[in-house]
């Protein structure tokens, strides 16, 4: 499951928490809280059960539960006065407070196609995959320089092809901007604004003579 909210892409399968590109550091309990209280969203979770949840066998006092929630709003940039996302339930226990949205993981693609960003993987699925600063968007780059639609990538099969959306400040494969669809090659840097992507995919990609699917 990969969630969404804010800057933050929360992937529970690869157990990893990511701000824009960077990872988060999250301890393994502050992990298992996070996603304890969002599974339970838009819900409270009373403070016995995240305790029981956390530290079956160990008896620990209200103190550890409270540090650890200070040390997961850390990690997901709650700062006093800007919005919280963990909202503490005073008397009560806590509960996961914000705009989610889940990113599906679509249809796989036969062949591996990915963009790397910074030390964050997005992988492409079989068909269209649409590249914007939205979190709405398939292949979401959270950066201003970035248009709301800003690229579309098609992969069929081995092959991968991207097509500038009239971007404001265009995409561009090495030093030569994108016009119309164009093929991918693995290793070729994207530029899409001010952010540099680099494509993953198979090498035979080109040597491929299919039609366009842009």
């Amino acid at each position: 499951m990969r969630l969404r909210f804010g800057d933050v892409t929360f992937d529970s399968g690869r157990r990893a928490l990511f701000r824009g590109p960077r990872p988060a550091h999250l301890s393994p309990k502050a992990f298992q809280l996070l996603e304890l209280l969002l599974s339970k969203r838009p819900n409270a979770v009373p403070k016995d059960e995240i305790l029981e949840a956390l530290w079956p066998d160990v008896v620990v006092t209200e103190g550890s539960l409270a540090a650890l929630v200070k040390d997961l709003r850390k990690a997901l940039g709650d700062r006093a006065g800007d919005h919280i996302s963990i909202r503490t339930v005073h008397g009560f226990g806590y509960a996961f407070d914000g705009a989610v949205r889940e990113v599906p993981d679509g249809a796989p693609a036969p062949h591996r196609h990915l963009l790397v960003w910074g030390t964050q993987e997005m992988p492409l699925v079989e068909g269209e995959n649409l590249l914007g600063r939205e979190p709405s968007a398939d292949l979401w780059v959270a950066h201003p320089s970035i248009s709301r639609e800003h690229a579309r990538l098609v992969v069929t099969g081995e092959r991968a092809e991207i097509e500038d959306r009239s971007s404001k400040n265009g995409t561009w494969l090495g030093s030569r901007r994108v016009e119309g669809c164009v093929t991918l090659a693995d290793g070729d840097e994207i530029r899409v604004g001010e952010v540099r992507l680099l494509y993953r995919g198979p090498a035979s990609a080109l040597s491929e003579k299919t039609k366009s699917a842009c």
